[in-house]
């Protein structure tokens, strides 16, 4: 006789194991032979060796199916059980990850699906286009994917706070708390793909870090997926300062809309300045994004379509 415990932490727990433990109890009724006790986050399973072992391995697989498609149905418990199939739900054409509950995302249009086949080739990849693109939520999909397949060991988000200024740090709260605000965007597609329990031990141990990007000086950023989210508003050496952060096995991805520029005019933006200098370097594509792009309510897309139209004003 031995025991075992299996620990299966940064799960969703009546996911995993059911209301009631109802999906418990079905593995449980699959293995009568050993005693088997769930608490928090471990589960102990008391028998022979070979039994024990030859249940430590489907737990794993259950785990394996859960981590890939944020899902584990009674139907799929039984079929990696029974059959030691893998579970795998039916794949999909360019999906790039299985969101919460199972729901497949994937690039919906052709400029989306461009950006996923050129994030392959390149290690930096500027998305530009109106609001609604679809560009930060796909580049987060290709973060979030590149983090599950261990090619990176972090996802790093960042973000201009135009708007507070030099005044932030006069702002209430630690760094996280005072740009909050700003990267708002960016946690609502990430609670699209990760559930909740997972996303808050990947906040919480660094997994996935804040960083504003005037706090991004002086770093090498190695093995990580780093995001810059609405570079228009960064200024050229702000731009220069994060671009040079790139270090070994690192991916970035910078997304912006060169339309809502909201530096003052003495300023330029370094997202267009960076791309009319970088175009031709090697390892790096421009992505861009129009009003054919946008996945938002339809009127979404007219009204871009109207101040497009609209000659340009001075700002008020």
């Amino acid at each position: 006789m031995i025991e075992k415990l299996i620990y299966i932490d940064s799960v969703d727990l009546i996911e995993f194991l059911g209301v009631k433990n109802v999906k418990l109890d079905i593995i449980r009724n699959r293995y009568p032979k050993l005693r088997i006790i769930a608490r928090g986050d471990w589960i102990k399973a008391m028998g022979e060796e070979e039994e024990v072992t030859a249940f430590e391995e489907k737990i794993h697989l259950l785990l394996d199916h859960y981590n890939e498609y944020n899902v584990l149905s009674e139907h799929s418990i039984i079929d990696i059980i029974e059959s030691g199939g893998i579970g795998k739900v039916k794949d999909v054409d360019d999906v790039i990850l299985y969101g919460i509950n199972g729901k497949p995302i994937k690039g919906r249009t052709a400029n989306q699906r461009s950006f996923v086949q050129e994030y392959e080739k390149n290690d930096l990849i500027f998305a530009v286009g109106p609001a609604g693109s679809g560009k930060t939520y796909t580049a987060i999909a290709l973060a979030v994917r590149a983090l599950k397949r261990r090619e990176v060991r972090r996802i790093i988000l960042s973000r201009p706070a135009v708007e507070a200024g030099e005044k932030l740090g006069f702002l209430p709260g630690d760094m996280k708390e005072k740009i909050d605000p700003y990267l708002q965007p960016l946690y609502d597609a990430l609670q699209d793909m990760i559930p909740a329990a997972k996303l808050k031990d990947y906040m919480e141990n660094g997994t996935i870090q804040i960083a504003p990007l005037a706090f991004m000086r002086g770093r090498t950023l190695n093995e990580a997926f780093v995001i810059l989210d609405e570079a228009q508003n960064a200024t050229t050496n702000q731009i220069k300062m994060f671009l040079t952060r790139m270090g070994h096995g690192t991916k970035y991805v910078v997304t912006g809309d060169v339309t809502q520029i909201d530096l003052p005019k003495i300023s330029m933006s370094g997202l267009v300045h960076a791309m009319r200098i970088l175009t031709n370097v090697k390892g790096m594509k421009i992505i861009n994004f129009d009003v054919r792009d946008i996945v938002r309510h339809p009127l979404v897309q007219r009204i871009v379509e109207a101040y497009d139209k609209e000659k340009p004003t001075s700002k008020e």
